[in-house]
């Protein structure tokens, strides 16, 4: 009796690439995570990704651990299939699907999510504005003496959230893109978005407060195994964020690729966080310590570069004896995932010029009433004549 009183759990299939997890990602996930009371979350290998949308940033390793650090995450399903199928909802006793409100199809043109859809087993989360991975990867692409130019103005005022557009040419990163889906709105950080993402935590009195701080810039497997081993050193971990003009100063002229916020939402997301400290000042110091009740600071292997007054931004911690150095095994940097971009950069060119106009038809021919993404064969084959043309 008290077994079919209880609340049956219900459990909610998402998938996809996951490519440079962003906090858009993140969000997606959120939203799936309330529908429901177990998440599931499929990831396509890199063969697929290839074949479908163009080569991945990330390898699906990397990409398998990013998707398990997401603190909405309960299971991750490694190599999903890039068609959604009632067989994968079955297997996993997920009750229905969840995606965002964007245009998914395969290399064919056929929606990835038709078979769920005509079994009623689909549900549409808000897609988050002012983020996609095409994106990210357009705003690496254009690093350039120009976009140095332009980085202290967009920094500031009423452009203090956008990215420098200059030289975007046909890479679909930009408001001037004519899809939807890659085009880059501004980001419009909100309090409430913060507090969506928040765990809303406060250290208990007896928890060994750790303190981390730095740039954590486009959110990488680097960044991850560092927290993780940071959140070893004791019960509560607290991440400072650096401003955009302080990580400029000590990262150089290209950098940060994401501002403040957005690199806000990127930490609060990873299961090893608690707390983010926003605009943290680059030298630790014994009145932030004291306020929260820091007893460990850590820092990774990376150099640190000294404060503008050429003092050791760690010395208040290493005075108190509470200092440490992390190993975490990982020597990734946000430079080696820009190297990665730059090495492949006209692959990565064609792939985002590919992704955008595909979904320019796409859209375009629903908006026309030429077809309905729900897998008939009819359709199907004028969508992909639409892409392909």
């Amino acid at each position: 009796m008290n077994n079919e009183k209880e609340k049956k759990l219900i459990r909610v299939w998402c998938d996809g690439c996951y490519d440079m997890v962003h906090f858009g990602h993140a969000n997606s996930l959120r939203q799936a995570k309330a529908l429901g009371d177990v998440l599931i979350v499929g990831v396509h290998t890199d063969e697929e990704i290839a074949k479908h949308k163009g080569p991945p940033v990330f390898t699906q390793e990397e990409r398998y651990k990013m998707v398990r650090a997401i603190k909405w995450v309960d299971q991750v399903v490694e190599g999903a299939p890039y068609v959604t199928t009632l067989d994968t909802l079955d297997k996993y006793q997920c009750d229905f699907c969840v995606h965002g409100d964007d245009i998914t199809v395969t290399a064919d043109g056929i929606d990835t999510y038709h078979l769920v859809k005509e079994a009623g087993r689909y549900r549409e989360v808000m897609r988050t504005a002012g983020v996609s991975t095409t994106d990210l990867v357009g705003r690496m692409l254009l690093l350039t003496r120009e976009h140095f130019k332009n980085i202290m103005v967009f920094r500031r005022g009423d452009r203090e959230y956008t990215v420098a557009l200059e030289h975007s040419s046909n890479l679909g990163t930009d408001s001037t893109a004519r899809s939807p889906y890659t085009g880059c709105s501004q980001f419009l950080p909100t309090t409430q978005k913060i507090i969506q993402f928040s765990s809303g935590l406060s250290p208990k009195p007896t928890d060994r407060v750790v303190y981390v701080a730095g740039a954590f810039d486009l959110f990488h497997v680097g960044h991850l195994d560092f927290l993780e081993e940071a959140h070893k050193q004791g019960d509560f971990l607290i991440v400072g964020l650096h401003t955009d003009l302080e990580v400029n100063r000590y990262k150089g002229s290209n950098y940060p690729i994401m501002n403040l916020h957005e690199r806000v939402l990127s930490v609060l997301a990873c299961k090893y966080v608690h707390e983010v400290v926003i605009g943290a000042p680059y030298s630790v110091t014994a009145d932030l310590m004291d306020h929260f009740r820091v007893k460990v600071v850590c820092h990774g292997l990376t150099a640190t570069t000294l404060d503008v007054d050429g003092s050791d931004p760690y010395k208040v911690p290493k005075e108190r004896g509470c200092f440490k150095v992390l190993n975490s095994g990982n020597t990734m940097t946000t430079d080696d995932i820009v190297q990665r971009i730059i090495r492949h950069r006209l692959e990565f060119e064609v792939r985002n010029s590919r992704k955008e106009q595909k979904e320019l038809a796409m859209t375009k021919a629903l908006q026309k009433g030429h077809i309905k993404l729900n897998g008939d064969c009819d359709h199907t084959a004028k969508a992909a004549s639409l892409i392909n043309h």
